[in-house]
């Protein structure tokens, strides 16, 4: 069960992505950029170190593991 899981992910994934990036070249003005968008969500501080304990977090695991 857990295996099926984890392949749907692994499949899902990249077909939204490439689906997501489909959209984003046939109505542009549909989908925010990048920029914007990290600028948003990083206003607030919470968010700020969320991100930075998440990023630890994984550095610690791929590093150190």
């Amino acid at each position: 069960m857990i295996y099926a899981m984890v392949l749907a992910g692994y499949v899902l994934v990249p077909v939204a992505g490439v689906a997501l990036a489909g959209w984003a070249h046939l109505k542009p003005d549909s989908l925010t950029g990048l920029a914007k968008l990290l600028g948003r969500v990083l206003a607030g501080r919470a968010a700020r170190i969320t991100l930075l304990l998440f990023v630890w977090w994984l550095g610690w695991h791929v590093l150190v593991g």
